[in-house]
């Protein structure tokens, strides 16, 4: 236990140490089907927040996670079983393919106009923020693989993060604080990006015919929820396809002898096919919703291989570093906005693009009425997805 922390928090850490008690979790390690209940009943957990008004202050990701890591340090489950190693190890890359079959980059730059400029210089902002925090703070041994799972998750998001941490060989439990400290900074900068249009002094700073154009009454509309039709057909096909896309990895990463890129090439072969053939992918329904859903399966198993020790004493110094990340980001951005005489509503959308995702940036557009930016933001979040597992480990490789 770190000696640096009070006593009442080492006190309160004793409750969760897992010295001794490596066989007293009340669902042992080899039962598949009572730990399948539990990681699947967290997943709905997230799911069922996410649709919710406090989902939208605190994303279902981070109670997932929590509820996994709760459930392992009262030992209700256990730290490690062959159950989280079939979710990482096989769930996870089959998930890739299918949150990347839609992205369609002709389609992407096409219908993104400017935005896409500024939010390939938000993604460069959120380099400079990753390596300047990296050189300001001391983040250890670890430093470098956190940088660039940050800056994966910051251009890209969430699945991004996970892809980054897998090819530079980061273990679950360094995962799981890294992602602690990097979730509550994006809900920061959610809150930030929310408020901006709403103060005076950068709207004046930074003028935009988009936000005026709304505050007179012009161009707003009443947003429609929309659902993604699921279809066994289509499922069934994606499944089959990310399977193949993920054994032709393999195959390829044994022969290059690059197994641990695995992820890298799972990524360049989905992007290859899906822009080979982007009207067959484009009408696949219900494959982006599986994605997601194999996502928070491995999200539960990373919470439940958390050691809360380790978690509450060094996820907080890992906040502070993902802070100097959107503050440098957001003040290259808006700094870019005025130099150039971009529309602030266009810069919003591009950095939510990066540190946000598209959907939530979808979610920015819609409340604001900006309804010719949802488009652009979804595009470039979703390019976004595409191009950000490639920087985060460019970066931790030049950091290393």
């Amino acid at each position: 236990m770190p000696e640096n922390l009070p006593l009442a928090v080492k006190g309160i850490l004793q409750i969760f140490s897992v010295k001794g008690v490596k066989n007293m979790a009340l669902i042992a390690d080899d039962n598949v089907l009572a730990l399948g209940a539990v990681i699947f009943a967290i997943a709905w957990l997230g799911f069922w927040i996410d649709t919710k008004e406090i989902g939208k202050k605190i994303s279902g990701v981070v109670w997932v996670l929590t509820a996994g890591m709760a459930l392992s340090n009262f030992h209700l489950i256990p730290f490690k079983s062959p159950v989280y190693d079939f979710v990482g190890g096989t769930l996870i890359p089959l998930a890739i393919p299918m949150l990347l079959f839609k992205a369609d980059l002709r389609k992407i730059f096409s219908e993104s106009g400017k935005v896409m400029l500024v939010f390939l210089v938000a993604s460069t902002a959120t380099i400079i923020g990753a390596i300047l925090g990296f050189y300001l703070m001391d983040l250890g041994e670890i430093g470098p693989k956190v940088a660039g799972v940050y800056t994966g998750g910051y251009i890209g998001g969430a699945v991004n993060s996970l892809a980054v941490s897998q090819a530079v060989e980061m273990t679950t439990e360094e995962f799981s604080v890294a992602i602690a400290g990097s979730s509550q900074v994006s809900n920061l900068a959610l809150l930030m990006l929310i408020a901006i249009p709403s103060i005076p002094m950068i709207v004046r700073f930074i003028p935009s015919a988009v936000i005026d154009n709304i505050a007179t009454g012009g161009g707003r509309h009443e947003a429609e929820a929309a659902y993604e039709p699921f279809h066994l057909t289509h499922v069934s096909a994606a499944i089959a396809v990310s399977f193949a896309i993920c054994a032709i990895s393999q195959y390829l990463g044994e022969i290059l002898g690059m197994q641990q890129y695995n992820i890298l090439i799972i990524t360049v072969l989905t992007l290859i096919i899906a822009n080979l053939f982007p009207k067959a992918f484009a009408n696949l329904k219900g494959d982006f919703i599986i994605g997601m859903l194999l996502m928070y399966l491995f999200f539960a198993v990373v919470g439940a291989g958390t050691n809360a020790t380790i978690f509450l004493s060094e996820a907080l110094y890992l906040f502070f570093y993902g802070m100097i990340i959107i503050v440098t980001h957001l003040t290259i951005v808006l700094l870019f906005a005025k130099i150039f005489k971009v529309d602030l509503a266009d810069a919003i959308v591009a950095s939510g693009a990066a540190l946000v995702g598209p959907a939530v940036t979808a979610a920015i557009a819609i409340s604001r009425g900006w309804r010719d930016l949802i488009t652009p933001g979804i595009m470039c979040g979703i390019f976004g997805y595409a191009i950000a597992t490639f920087i985060g480990v460019a970066v931790t490789k030049i950091l290393s």
